[in-house]
């Protein structure tokens, strides 16, 4: 298990369609679910929602054909700002404004618990956000999650927290941006 035998590839949402049973294979074992449990039936619901949204993109990493992690998102449409509705402290209304064009949302980024800590998660990031147009990417992580460190060291900025949805994994989530393009 090396980055030198991983290979990346990038996908539409038609495309992602038809990876949806090995995206939902990998993102249960990343967290040590098994694919019919609550926690992966939510994520297949999420996928499903996000696959027909303008700007969605996929990124799959492959080791020798098996799917080893992956990420997607999506861009905000113009107008549409309640990804940051609720958030605290209230931001600007210059920050809020979206053109359709402003911001990418990181939707998922997993990696299968064999390949976490090696670097493919890094690389999977830079892969998607790096052939980016929008001025900006965002992403959600539920409080205090460990993952928090990893998006600060990638350049990740804290904007504060919004309340969950009724029927959320999480009651609030902390929102996050990174300036596009993205530099290493």
């Amino acid at each position: 298990m090396t980055m030198n035998t991983v290979s990346l590839t990038h996908h539409d949402g038609e495309d992602a369609t038809a990876l949806l049973e090995e995206l939902c294979d990998a993102y249960a074992d990343a967290y040590g679910a098994e694919p019919g449990e609550e926690k992966t039936s939510a994520f297949r619901r999420r996928a499903k929602k996000q696959l027909t949204r303008p700007g969605f993109t996929l990124v799959v990493a492959r080791d020798e054909g098996r799917l080893v992690g992956f990420v997607f998102g999506y861009t905000l449409a113009a107008g549409d700002t309640h990804w940051w509705g609720g958030v605290q402290p209230e931001p600007s209304a210059e920050f809020l404004e979206e053109t359709g064009s402003r911001t990418w949302v990181l939707s998922e980024i997993e990696v299968r618990r064999a390949w976490q800590g090696k670097g493919v998660g890094r690389t999977l990031h830079d892969a998607v956000l790096g052939a980016r147009g929008e001025e900006r990417a965002t992403l959600a992580t539920g409080p205090d999650a460990p993952a928090q460190k990893v998006y600060t060291g990638w350049g990740w900025q804290l904007v504060g927290r919004i309340p969950g949805d009724d029927g959320d994994y999480y009651s609030a989530y902390d929102l996050f941006v990174l300036e596009l393009p993205v530099s290493r």
